[in-house]
Formats: structure tokens, C-alpha cells, sequence
């Protein structure tokens, strides 16, 4: 017998005994997991801390949390779950359960001014706006820790030269490590991914200083639109400029314009930026 599978069982009965079951729209896989739920615990360091959850579900963590963090808010996108997620756990006077989109929540909202970390089992279909709205929100958490998908989480700690969109949009605002790996046995339903936990750091504040941000990603989205061709091409192809104008633009940053977009370093993507702010490139 698999050792997930008394658990797994127990998920299916408290479903049933709430007449809910598994909503594939919202990308729902409980944990089931035991090991998970330990390396979660061990790499968050929540004792006597304001933690925000997101995505609690029928509260395997959510339980953990309130058992040892000063504070819990549980975010969760499905009313039936939040419900019975409020009536479950009643019994905890520091878990406040919230129905809400996570893509959409104002962070002040959840938290005041609280310094807070953030603990999530990111749905795969959203793990990355989930990630950036409180990364980029005046209040950041301090730290991270977040299970999503293997191929996400290998992305936000690529190095130069396997770069991505996705890299750089973590990597400007904190240090991100692996923590441990998350078989599909350890969900129900079990996903058709593996799952991967990550770690992380959030800096005081971003690597780079930008002026807005907006443009900065508007940047390097059109410097990844074609990731396969030398960046002058990617950069003309994605933001709509002649090759000639990307790579005078390039040239003008020192950057070599045959280089791929995944080799370029963060202060490298902040030294692009720069040249293209001042000619006012990225504003029509």
C-alpha cells in the first residue's frame, strides 16, 4: 500500500462528508503528502510569525500553520471550500479565512502593515501572477514558500544562459532555492506533473531600480518573444523595431546583439532598459 494512501482515502470521505469534490477548473489537488507538509513547515520557519496562505484547500497546511504562526490568512478562490474550511477549523482564533482570487487581492488588505511571509500550493494555471502580485506589491512578504509546478520552479532559479521571462520577473525580487521535490502520489486527485517546492528570499527591495516596471517587462517580454534567435531579432520581433534599431539599442548598452535572450544577466536586462527609457522607445 502507498504510504499516501490512507490520507488520500481520509481526502475522499471529508469531500463526501461535505458533499464537495475535486474542481478541475480551479486546478484543485489536495496534499496528501506528509513529507511535504514537514519540508514546507522546516523551509517557511513560521513560529510566532503573520502568514498569508494561498490556496489552504481542505487545510492539511492551513492546520500546521495555525498551530505555530502568530497569525494565518487563508486565501481561497473556491466559496465552497472557504466555507468549509471556516467551519472545519473554527476552533483557531488566529486563522481568518478569506474567498478571494489571489490574482486580485490588495496584499494591505490581508495583512495592515504586518510583516508576513507567504506560503502557498500555487494552482499550476496561475502560480506565476499569483507569485508577481505580491512580489510587486508595495508590501511584500519577506519570504516564500511555494509549491508549483517541477518546470516552473526550474525556471525561477535558472542562471544565465537558461534564462527566462519567468527568471527574470523572480530574480528582481528575491533569492530563489529548491527545497524539495513533490511526487504526484502526494495530491489527490494526483496531477499528470511533478511538484516542486521553492524557497524564497525576498530582498528589501528589487536587484534593479526601475522607474516602472511596466515598461521594464514590457522590455524583456519583447527581448523573450522569440527566444531561439539572437536578440536583435528577438528584441525587433517582439517590441516591433527595425533590426537595426535593436541592435544599435543593444550595442549602445554593450551588449553583444548576437547573444541569446537566456544568456543575459539581470543587470544586463537593467542596463538595456536603461537605453531604451532614454529613447523613449518603449512609450508608443
Amino acid at each position: 500500500m502507498h504510504p499516501n494512501s490512507d490520507k488520500a482515502t481520509e481526502v475522499k470521505s471529508t469531500l463526501r462528508r461535505l458533499g464537495l469534490s475535486p474542481r478541475k477548473a480551479l486546478g484543485q489537488h489536495f496534499l496528501v503528502g506528509d513529507d511535504a507538509l514537514v519540508d514546507i513547515l522546516e523551509a517557511a520557519q513560521i513560529f510566532g510569525k503573520t502568514v498569508v496562505e494561498i490556496g489552504p484547500g481542505l487545510g492539511a497546511l492551513t492546520k500546521k500553520l495555525a498551530e505555530h504562526a502568530r497569525k494565518v490568512v487563508a486565501v481561497e478562490i473556491d466559496p465552497l471550500l472557504a466555507a468549509a474550511l471556516q467551519k472545519e477549523l473554527a476552533n483557531f482564533e488566529n486563522l481568518l479565512v478569506i474567498c478571494a482570487d489571489a490574482r486580485d487581492v490588495e496584499v494591505e488588505d490581508l495583512v495592515g502593515k504586518e510583516y508576513f511571509k507567504l506560503v502557498a500550493n500555487l494552482p499550476y494555471y496561475a502560480a506565476m501572477p499569483i507569485l508577481r502580485r505580491f512580489l510587486e506589491s508595495s508590501h511584500p512578504p519577506t519570504q516564500a514558500v511555494v509549491m508549483c509546478q517541477r518546470e516552473v520552479a526550474m525556471a525561477m532559479v535558472a542562471g544565465p544562459g537558461e534564462m527566462s521571462l519567468l527568471s527574470v520577473a523572480i530574480q528582481l525580487y528575491g533569492h530563489p532555492r529548491i527545497v524539495g521535490i513533490v511526487p504526484s502520489s502526494a495530491f489527490y486527485p494526483s496531477p499528470k506533473v511533478t511538484s516542486t517546492i521553492v524557497h524564497i528570499e525576498v530582498y528589501h527591495k528589487p536587484v534593479l531600480e526601475v522607474q516602472d516596471k511596466g515598461e521594464f517587462f514590457a522590455l524583456v517580454r519583447g527581448g523573450f518573444a522569440a527566444p531561439r534567435k539572437q536578440l536583435r531579432n528577438s528584441l525587433s520581433y517582439g517590441l516591433n523595431l527595425s533590426v537595426d534599431t535593436s541592435a544599435t539599442m543593444l550595442w549602445k548598452a554593450d551588449i553583444d546583439s548576437k547573444r541569446r535572450p537566456q544568456t543575459l544577466t539581470l543587470d544586463e536586462w537593467g542596463q538595456l532598459f536603461g537605453i531604451f527609457s532614454e529613447s523613449e522607445l518603449l512609450h508608443g
